[in-house]
């Protein structure tokens, strides 16, 4: 008698999957992850051309390409995932998962999956795309970028797992997000450079959760990164991270919200 083994890499891969299916079910959810990353960046086009980039060393299609991988982030992964989290609670999917073998982690990863990937590879276009049409040239420091990139990738999806825990319903959840969707586009360098803002509001805006990874990516593709405040934006993402790690054990909610 054979019995078949199933791995993490497996149990995450079904999961993942079928995460997928129900997310292509979701219209709006497709169009917010789709199609909102591809079009914001446009509507942000003329502040943008009202700024002194190259006072501060900077050029549109840099700016542009930080405010789109931002978008991207915000949208196809952090708050696609709050809704996805919320559904699947009050669906009890959640809490039958938590009855075969797979682990809290894995459950929370497998459920996040479809959107991390979605987010990298949306990344990865625009990023391209800005390149070849908005002449923003090749990465100063692409670890940097990476580096800022999966550190954005992470924080969003731990966001949006907290978010889901005080969010009621599926419907409420585009509400609930809202608070931290204005607070990283306006504070944390997607819309408006750090450097643009007076010094005091730039020096608090910079401890924002997703400040320090989109200051990664802004640094490192325009290099205008020092080996301290990368050092300061690393540890300061780090910090973020096993916070967002804590929290989400400690507070993440698998029982529906009656």
């Amino acid at each position: 008698m054979s019995s078949t083994t199933t791995t993490p890499v497996r149990r995450l891969r079904a999961l993942g999957r079928a995460e997928l299916t129900l997310l292509g079910r979701n219209r709006n959810a497709v169009v917010t992850a789709l199609l909102v990353p591809l079009s914001l960046p446009f509507s942000v086009r003329p502040a943008v051309d009202q700024m002194d980039l190259k006072g501060e060393g900077l050029s549109v299609g840099s700016v542009m390409l930080t405010a789109a991988i931002g978008f991207s982030l915000l949208f196809a992964v952090y708050s696609s995932l709050v809704g996805a989290f919320v559904a699947r609670r009050e669906e009890l999917v959640l809490k039958r998962l938590r009855t075969g073998e797979l682990d809290d982690s894995e459950i929370l990863a497998g459920t996040a999956l479809p959107s991390l990937c979605l987010g990298l590879v949306q990344s990865l276009l625009l990023a391209v795309a800005c390149t070849l049409l908005l002449d923003a040239g090749a990465p100063a420091v692409p670890q940097l970028v990476v580096l800022g990139l999966l550190f954005g990738l992470f924080l969003c999806a731990a966001l949006a797992a907290l978010t889901a825990s005080v969010t009621r319903t599926a419907e409420s959840a585009q509400v609930t997000a809202l608070p931290v969707l204005f607070a990283s586009m306006l504070g944390s360098g997607i819309i408006i450079p750090l450097q643009f803002l007076p010094d005091r509001v730039a020096d608090v805006c910079a401890f924002l959760p997703l400040s320090p990874a989109i200051r990664l990516i802004s640094g490192g593709w325009n290099g205008d990164l020092s080996g301290y405040d990368a050092l300061g934006a690393v540890l300061t993402a780090l910090a973020w991270t096993v916070l967002a790690v804590f929290a989400v054990r400690r507070w993440f909610r698998w029982e529906p919200r009656r």
